[in-house]
């Protein structure tokens, strides 16, 4: 049975009432989920930023060929 959204955004772990296993679950989901999310992103401006970096290191290369061969 799983609670409704409202019960668990206001439910804190710090609460005197202890959680059930289904609000254990449902937040071990719901962190599960923006985790997976957050390093989805992070992966996606690792590729992003390794990408401009090879640009940029490619583009200077070229001036270096181009001052030394020209």
């Amino acid at each position: 049975m799983k609670m409704k959204a409202q019960n668990i955004d206001n439910y804190r772990l710090t609460s005197l009432e202890e959680p059930t296993d289904e609000m254990l679950a449902q937040l071990m989901e719901g962190v599960g989920k923006a985790a997976i999310e957050s390093s989805a992103k992070a992966e996606e401006e690792l590729h992003h930023r390794l990408s401009e970096t090879a640009n940029i290191i490619a583009s200077r290369r070229l001036q270096r060929k181009s001052i030394y061969n020209g």
